[in-house]
């Protein structure tokens, strides 16, 4: 038995860009290649049309050893542009919150491993047609963060679930929110010992399991399950469904960079694009923040110098050293341009705060008022006072334990360069937690070289969705790199036709594999 595989095909990018293919087409693609599987009454017609049904969605100091490479959140961008939504929005009443004794460790039979924890998972029935009917799953996986964000910004799931009669469930990932293993958030993040089950392949484990407990409990046997995620979420949700496709029917993987590992992407890629998308906006934008950097070096080793760049960009407390400042702009810089979305992009309101301060201000004055128009009118904008996150600190660990992403600086940028040195990496996060990273353990286990390969052999009915101004959209799959031999890109129903492309929450190139 065979289905072709869509993956990409060389300057087809243009082609589809221009090409506004009718919406149906997609559904006629999707349907042959079902047809094509001969699919089993296990996975009924509803599912089918389920699948389809996602077809239409709107998605919704980096290198020489640095541990903070941008997050890949796929709330963060809607949390900045409102950042009262959160405390805002209710929590819906349909939503009944539950709890699964989870395994500590599915992957050996030491006594240790038999522990569990309690692992949160939400449900929403209010939509679901039900198990008689066969009535599709919709499941988002949970990312690098507390379930709780997600209920209240996430609407894709509850947006499509009354159309298609299907029950929600949103699952909560280890070592995040109220899924805290050993009893407390202290004793969890330890030591190595305590973090060593902090991964994605005990994740995806955990999600398979509560998934087939969920089916079990109400006898929905038959219920086709789709996973749903965004960012590393995504990445989750293509790996699922590569790992335990007895679970899952489908994968949506929004903004999965799941290519950006051991050298497989460039690892320059992410900043330019950053850049791109800042001289796509203005030139002039473009070059002013291209020669600050050596502005703010001169003016820093002259006397005085941090006390006279802590007043120009109003500090919130005096520079120790000009890598605070350099760092806080390169992460507006990159939030900007991976959450440019309608209807404020992020990234014209700084270029235009930088193009239009006063002509005789000197340089570093108009970089400031790229960082005013970005934030807001506030008493101070650099180095405020904050608080660690839980997410800060379990994304910390995930950096430095697999999700080795390599990424650096390279010259052709308007960053000051900085390639992403692995051996300096390794030492700093063998000094945070006493344990080198794997860099290569995420392509040995899910795979990476020759995706192409991988996709037409193994992988079946995972949508890839990115947009093409997100930085990270250069370690995903999109329409730049492979060839698809059937299905091949479309325009879905309601997406974006501009020629702007989309940001990290948004499709701009989506690809039916």
């Amino acid at each position: 038995m065979h289905m072709s595989n869509c993956c990409l095909d060389p300057g087809i990018a243009k082609t589809f860009e221009a090409k506004k293919t009718e919406p149906n087409k997609s559904y006629y693609c999707f349907v042959d290649k079902l047809r094509a599987m001969n699919y089993s009454p296990k996975f009924p017609v509803q599912g089918v049309q389920f699948m389809v049904m996602i077809l239409s969605i709107t998605s919704t100091g980096i290198a020489a050893g640095r541990t903070d490479i941008p997050r890949l959140s796929p709330t963060r961008g809607i949390v900045m542009e409102d950042p009262d939504l959160l405390s805002s929005t209710a929590v819906s009443d349909d939503l009944q919150t539950f709890y699964y004794p989870q395994t500590l460790d599915h992957f050996n039979y030491q006594p240790q491993s038999y522990a569990t924890f309690q692992q949160r998972y939400v449900m929403n029935f209010k939509y679901w047609g039900g198990a008689n009917n066969n009535a599709p799953i919709l499941a988002y996986l949970g990312a690098e963060g507390p379930l709780d964000d997600d209920l209240t910004v996430i609407g894709f799931l509850n947006d499509n679930a009354v159309s298609f009669n299907a029950l929600l469930v949103y699952i909560e990932h280890r070592y995040y929110g109220k899924s805290i293993p050993f009893g407390s958030r202290e004793e969890a993040f330890k030591n190595a010992s305590t973090l060593g089950y902090f991964n994605s392949a005990q994740a995806i484990a955990d999600y398979a399991e509560i998934i087939m407990h969920i089916k079990n409990k109400l006898r929905a046997f038959y219920s086709p399950v789709i996973v749903v995620g965004g960012s590393y979420g995504g990445m989750l949700a293509s790996w699922l469904r590569l790992k335990y496709p007895h679970v899952a029917l489908g994968a949506l993987a929004s903004s999965a960079p799941i290519l950006y590992f051991d050298k497989i992407t460039p690892r320059g890629a992410y900043f330019s694009v950053v850049t791109k998308d800042f001289r796509e906006a203005s030139e002039t934008c473009y070059q002013t923040i291209r020669n600050s950097w050596s502005v703010i070096d001169k003016i820093a080793s002259q006397p005085n110098g941090l006390s006279t760049l802590s007043m120009i960009f109003q500090t919130c407390k005096p520079l120790n050293k000009s890598s605070e400042l350099k760092i806080a702009l390169e992460n507006m810089y990159t939030l900007a341009a991976q959450y440019d979305s309608p209807p404020r992009y992020p990234v014209t309101v700084v270029c235009r705060g930088i193009d239009g301060a006063n002509e005789k201000q000197d340089i570093l004055n108009k970089i400031f008022a790229g960082v005013v128009a970005y934030r807001g009118n506030r008493s101070c904008y650099i180095n405020p006072p904050t608080n660690e996150s839980e997410t800060t600190v379990g994304w910390r660990w995930q950096r430095c334990s697999e999700m080795v992403i390599p990424i650096g600086i390279g010259n052709r940028t308007m960053f000051q360069p900085e390639p992403f040195d692995l051996n300096s990496f390794i030492q700093q996060c063998k000094t945070i937690f006493g344990v080198p990273p794997r860099p290569h353990w995420v392509t040995s286990y899910y795979g990476g070289h020759d995706i192409k390969l991988i996709l037409q052999r193994f992988g079946s009915n995972i949508i890839f969705s990115n947009g093409l101004r997100d930085p990270y959209s250069r370690g995903g799959i999109t329409l730049l790199g492979y060839t698809c031999t059937k299905c091949k890109r479309y325009r879905m129903a309601g997406e974006a036709t501009t020629d702007r492309g989309g940001d990290h929450q948004r499709m701009d190139s989506s690809v039916l594999c």
